[in-house]
């Protein structure tokens, strides 16, 4: 009797042990959490202020650019840029391509037709040159002068000073049949010729505008077309024209 009670006690003991030894371990185990390796989030700067963490898909704060655009882009970027930009050496071909190349996207016009480089080169001088009424100087120039200055450093014709004068002076051509060199004359105030360019390709002609100085433009603009007067032709080298 007394070895069972023994016995009995003894066993008590042990699962007694064996529960508070558990749980002592369930405790321990519970408590450990293994520590994750994770590599701490850095932020990591990119051209244009562009701030990521990794994991994160990285777009621009600027609009992307299409094709189109890019086109554009380079475009306005050649436009900036003259003769006068390139290398001292450079020989008269590397010149003409330069400005055949810059000027057959403004024209819409492949570089091999724009034949004349010297009539290029002549834009490419006064290019952006502002203007100003009885102008006619590098500083400020208006579109008469302008035209005067073209035609007589290009075609050696002499214009008298005024754009109704040279509209009156011209053998007046149809649009369709317009050619290089030929004027464009427009009535910006009033019924009057005001207004004159000299016409290149594509519908395309050069003038002093009174908003952006000596630029190239399209005929059909709606501004343009709608003060549009007519075009006219000097066959004929005239006389030169007092002041």
């Amino acid at each position: 009797m007394k070895i069972k009670l023994l016995f009995s006690l003894v066993t008590i003991v042990l699962l007694t042990s064996c529960k508070q030894w558990k749980n002592l371990t369930a405790k321990d185990n519970s408590a450990y959490k293994p520590v994750a390796k994770q590599k701490a989030a850095k932020n990591v700067q990119f051209l244009e202020d562009i701030s990521i963490t990794p994991g994160q898909v990285v777009t621009s704060k600027h609009a992307s650019i299409g094709t189109e655009n890019k086109s554009r882009s380079n475009q306005s970027m050649i436009y900036t840029q003259t003769v006068a930009d390139l290398p001292p050496g450079a020989t008269s071909a590397e010149r003409g391509n330069f400005l055949q190349l810059k000027y057959s996207m403004l024209l819409s016009a492949a570089p091999e037709k724009l034949a004349n480089t010297y009539l290029l080169s002549t834009i490419d001088e006064w290019w952006g040159t502002r203007y100003c009424m009885g102008g006619s100087s590098k500083e400020c120039i208006d579109c008469s002068a302008f035209s005067q200055v073209v035609m007589n450093n290009v075609y050696q014709v002499s214009l008298p000073r005024t754009a109704q004068e040279q509209y009156n002076l011209c053998e007046k051509v149809k649009m369709e049949e317009l050619q290089e060199g030929d004027l464009v004359f427009f009535h910006t105030q009033g019924r009057a010729v005001s207004h004159v360019g000299i016409y290149l390709t594509n519908n395309k002609f050069v003038h002093a505008s009174t908003s952006q100085g000596v630029i190239i433009n399209d005929l059909s603009d709606n501004y343009w077309r709608e003060k549009l007067k007519g075009a006219g032709r000097i066959k004929q080298t005239p006389l030169i024209f007092g002041n």
